[in-house]
């Protein structure tokens, strides 16, 4: 009786509330309408650029775009505005809203739902979340919102989003998480999907849980038309949150750097390497860095970092970046079929962005030979094809000439110009290295050999089989 009665209760949670008033009227007076102002050029100077989504990009394309059948012609420079959404986090005013909403713009001003108006000023952004954060100056306390937990949301959860949209306003919009953990463009992207209506003007509105804490930032949707097709993504608050915390703290972000390139552990890598599970980070590249310091090598795959698990590139790549600077973390590897443990001190990852630059040197030539093997045609790297591909001039390898179209390494995405530097995890430099490495493979009775494959200058690992006989030397 007592399991009927628990079962009945669970469904009633479930359903939809019987209104989302009292919520609206609780999380109104934190939302807020964004304006922003910048001088644009004219005409003549480029074209007036006005912001996608403002109330202003049909009166152009109308009324002043020559291609739009307006008079066109030159003219002085002129203000644009555009609109968006943000939310207030504390009563002395921050301000969270997208980075595409205020980038560029030289005045920004907030409305709140009392009609109240206020200047802002950016405090920091963030291009690579599309996050920005502003501050007001306001005479009395201001109310605000919390962030709440994303990783607690499910798919099937109610939400509801509030903002801008199209220029109208507030307006609420209610909905449920379609999904979790979607990826559109960016290294750090963690997005909610919701069928909440969101459209342009929403950018930088809160999504909220039915507590009404934020758990999303609405920063993008999916759509043929421009509108709502009920497809929006709201970037997760637990990666907004971070990034805030650093902005209010630093003006900027500051991410762990660990110097490596990495990629997925697929399952023919996995079988081509002995690994019993297709999971963790394989590094690709060792460059000078934190990890190449702390002794770590291509072909290593990283399967903890800082005592949490890591399944993927992605897995390692925000944590890595959630760590702070300086930051000595234990890290443990898989090499050659035994873990290894690490300690790694952190770099910061703007900084080695900001000094990243390509090395040049001098090379030997080596006498042109090609070989077919493996359904590509090969010859080894010189000094000339090497720097034509990007490379160092004394890079070693096998340049690919030829892929045959309808063999495994095309299927694999491998192309006229790649180089092969590594073969079964140790170097190639000769037509006889990797001929050497495909019968090794073949008499330990694998049945794909792991390449490292280079492409101007970047580095991944691909398994191919090696099943048939190798063809014959040309």
């Amino acid at each position: 009786m007592s399991l009927a009665l628990g079962s009945a209760m669970d469904v009633a949670a479930r359903t939809a509330p019987e209104s989302f008033a009292d919520l609206a009227e609780q999380i109104s007076p934190s939302v807020v309408n964004i304006t922003t102002s910048a001088v644009v050029a004219s005409p003549a100077e480029g074209g007036p650029m006005v912001p996608e989504g403002s109330p202003f990009e049909d009166f152009f394309r109308d009324f002043m775009d020559p291609e739009g059948g307006g008079p066109g012609g030159p003219q002085e420079p002129r203000r644009s505005e555009a609109l968006g959404s943000g939310f207030v986090i504390s009563e002395d005013g921050y301000i969270v809203t997208n980075n595409h909403v205020i980038e560029g713009a030289d005045e920004i001003e907030v409305e709140f739902f009392s009609g109240n108006r206020l200047k802002a000023e950016i405090v920091g952004t963030d291009p690579k979340t599309d996050i920005a954060l502003l501050k007001v100056t306001s005479d009395t306390p201001l109310p605000f919102v919390q962030f709440g937990n994303s990783d607690l949301m499910r798919v099937g959860d109610w939400v509801m989003a509030m903002g801008n949209p199209l220029g109208q306003g507030f307006s609420v919009s209610a909905g449920i998480v379609s999904a979790r953990g979607r990826e559109l463009s960016g290294t750090y992207d963690d997005y909610i999907q919701t069928d909440a209506a969101i459209n342009r003007g929403n950018s930088g509105g809160p999504l909220f849980n039915m507590d009404g804490q934020v758990i999303g930032v609405n920063t993008a949707i999916l759509s043929p038309n421009g509108g709502s097709i009920g497809i929006g993504f709201s970037m997760a608050s637990n990666v907004v949150s971070k990034v805030v915390d650093q902005l209010k703290q630093f003006g900027e972000t500051r991410r762990g750097w660990l110097g490596v390139r990495i990629q997925d552990v697929t399952p023919d890598v996995a079988e081509a390497m002995g690994l019993t599970d297709a999971k963790g980070a394989l590094i690709t590249d060792v460059p000078d860095g934190p990890a190449k310091d702390a002794g770590m090598l291509a072909g290593d795959v990283i399967t903890t970092f800082d005592g949490k698990e890591i399944g993927s590139v992605r897995d390692l790549t925000r944590t890595v970046a959630d760590s702070p600077v300086g930051a000595a973390v234990p890290v443990i590897v898989l090499r050659d079929g035994k873990t290894t443990t690490l300690s790694v001190t952190l770099g910061r990852r703007e900084e080695a962005e900001a000094d990243e630059a390509v090395p040049a040197a001098a090379g030997a030539p080596e006498e042109p030979k090609e070989l077919e093997l493996l359904g590509l045609t090969l010859a080894p790297l010189t000094a000339e094809t090497a720097k034509s591909l990007g490379l160092d001039a004394d890079a070693k390898g096998l340049a690919v000439t030829k892929v045959d179209p309808l063999s495994e390494a095309a299927t694999k995405g491998l192309q006229e110009g790649d180089v092969i530097t590594e073969a079964g995890q140790q170097p190639v430099e000769r037509i006889e290295d990797l001929e050497a490495r495909v019968t090794e493979a073949r008499d330990a009775g694998r049945k794909s050999l792991l390449l490292l494959v280079r492409r101007g200058g970047d580095p991944r690992f691909v398994a191919l089989g090696v099943d048939e006989p190798a063809p014959a030397e040309q």
